[in-house]
């Protein structure tokens, strides 16, 4: 059993930036899919960024409607993935879950959640 702990969120103003951490337990698997998710109040589950990872390398995405303005990222000595959100906007208000889908890739059915951190952009 995989565990995920998520941390980084907090209160910012739009244009600011914040990192997100996502902390997993050990794990050995491939290949092995991780990603951030995210849920506004009243909204559904809205896939955010994520990583890609097999036997021919790591491989990151990110979708269009963040424009580019986050990256992902993974430190493997310390088993975390990380979200760089940059100029932040209040439409990025949510809660951001981590999320681990094992012998699978990013668009599938994800195996291990965190418990989210939530994000608050707001002037």
């Amino acid at each position: 059993q995989v565990q995920l702990e998520e941390s980084g969120g907090g209160l910012a103003q739009p244009g600011e930036s914040l990192r997100l951490s996502c902390a997993a337990s050990e794990f050995s698997f491939r290949p092995y899919a991780m990603s951030w998710v995210r849920q506004a109040a009243g909204g559904g589950l809205e896939w955010v960024a994520g990583l890609y990872s097999d036997h021919t390398g790591t491989y990151d995405y990110s979708a269009d409607s963040i424009q580019g303005r986050f990256t992902v990222s993974r430190d493997n000595a310390k088993n975390t993935l990380y979200l760089e959100m940059d100029n932040l906007e209040p439409q990025d208000t949510a809660l951001y879950y981590c999320a681990l889908v094992q012998n699978g890739g990013i668009a599938d059915q994800y195996d291990y959640w965190g418990q989210g951190t939530q994000v608050t952009v707001s002037s």
